[in-house]
């Protein structure tokens, strides 16, 4: 169930698109793209109650951010005004692949 949408700078933004926007704010220090394109972000579920869980994965188990990133993915969406609680889980299944990435990632990192 999606959580009330808001009316901003005459935009529709629902709280959704709100935790996206922040999870885009969050890089891997070693690839000069976020962390939703490159396909890190598994599931958002924002809740009616506006809490907010993501499940994500990392590039690798061995990755030297794996600490770092899924807490700034969680700082990040509760600077978000109205949101509640939010989770945070890392999971390696699927493990990641390259394609996950979005096509803008793809052609940021010269695969395309």
């Amino acid at each position: 169930m999606e959580a009330e949408t808001n009316i901003e700078n005459g935009q529709v933004t629902s709280l959704r698109d709100k935790v996206v926007m922040a999870i885009k704010q969050v890089y891997d220090p070693e690839i000069p793209v976020d962390v939703y394109d490159l396909g890190l972000i598994y599931e958002i579920t924002v809740y009616p109650v506006n809490n907010v869980y993501v499940l994500m994965t990392l590039t690798s188990p061995n990755c030297p951010s794996a600490e770092y990133i899924p807490t700034e993915v969680k700082d990040k969406i509760q600077q978000i005004q109205g949101i509640n609680n939010v989770e945070v889980e890392v999971t390696f299944d699927p493990p990641y692949s390259q394609d996950m990435m979005s096509e803008a990632a793809k052609l940021e990192l010269g695969f395309l």
